[in-house]
């Protein structure tokens, strides 16, 4: 038998009380980032998300961003990456796997979505229509880049006949089918891709958000931007592993469902737009370029040219409550 001094009784009970007052172990969720850590997502969603978490959770869970593609650097393999739990949370672009997202796609669409209205909006009030699009993952924010705009190299474009020939990048086959219908040749590729060829005259220009001008620093190979036509935009999301997600405890669920959703995605859109703005006025006063602000009956031009594929896609996809969803129709 054994006998215990009071010292050691003392030790004892004191471990004892420690192992029953120590706090729940905390969680970290990892937030894999393909883009280096000062892209807009940085603070407007992943910066965002762990100190709204953190405060609902006194601490308890937290998301650390993986920037520079930490997680694995293929921005086409985002989603699969959260899927596979490589990372608890992602961000990408549908466009990269548009075969995937067919309805939610519509969103890239010229004039799918008048540009007075908020991107995010429309998407979460779609997304009865397009959640189905999104398997073994929560979403846990949707939002859209700001309007898409003309991005060239040494083309100045004001009506869909300046583009005849023209290679242009595009982040997927809508985008394709749309530089098409105005005479160009689409060269699909990640945006991480474009700076070089854009440098090298692989491209001549890009139809993509100005936040890119930034973001990607497209503004130190581009010299020519025109604006105005509704050329669609970039849809992104963020994504939560779903087993990930439905191992956890009620309390932590209710901490992730409360910070998720039309509040983050503003966020992110919000900020997209900011950095947009904050681009085209830099490319403005630059003296360097070009900026062409399209008129109603050039911009009505750009509308014709790609009405027939905007209509066709939509019919192809079974998207016409998606895309009556998205305008509040």
């Amino acid at each position: 038998m054994f006998h215990f001094t009071p010292v050691k009784r003392f030790a004892a009970a004191l471990a004892a009380t420690t192992v029953l007052a120590a706090p729940a172990i905390a969680e970290e969720l990892k937030f894999a980032n393909f883009t280096p850590p000062f892209h807009t997502i940085n603070a407007s969603v992943i910066e965002k998300m762990n100190a709204d978490l953190s405060a609902a959770t006194g601490g308890e869970l937290t998301v650390r961003g993986y920037h520079g593609g930490e997680l694995g650097a293929g921005p086409v393999e985002q989603y699969v990456r959260v899927v596979q739990g490589v990372a608890d949370l992602g961000w990408g672009l549908p466009g990269y796997t548009s075969s995937q997202f067919g309805k939610t796609m519509i969103a890239e669409l010229p004039n799918a979505i008048p540009l007075d209205k908020p991107g995010y909006e429309a998407l979460w009030e779609a997304f009865d229509e397009i959640k189905g699009e999104f398997p073994g993952t929560k979403p846990i924010a949707l939002w859209t880049s700001e309007p898409n705009i003309f991005i060239m190299k040494d083309h100045d474009i004001r009506k869909p006949e300046d583009l005849a020939g023209l290679k242009i990048r595009v982040a997927g086959s809508t985008a394709a089918q749309v530089a098409e219908a105005m005479g160009a040749t689409p060269v699909q590729m990640p945006i991480n891709q474009v700076y070089n060829a854009l440098q090298t005259g692989l491209i001549d220009g890009v139809i993509t958000g100005a936040s890119t001008l930034s973001d990607f620093k497209l503004d130190e190979v581009a010299n020519s931007y025109s604006l105005g036509a509704n050329l669609g935009r970039l849809v992104f999301y963020t994504v939560m592993t779903g087993t990930k997600y439905d191992s956890m405890s009620d309390e932590m669920k209710s901490a992730i469902d409360g910070v998720s959703g039309m509040e983050l995605s503003k966020s992110a859109e919000m900020a997209w737009n900011a950095t947009a703005d904050a681009a085209i006025e830099a490319a403005r006063v630059a003296g360097d370029n070009t900026v062409i602000d399209l008129s109603a009956d050039e911009i009505a031009g750009f509308e014709t040219a790609v009405a027939d594929v905007v209509n066709g896609y939509v019919a192809e996809v079974g998207g016409e409550a998606a895309l009556a969803a998205m305008r509040g129709e």
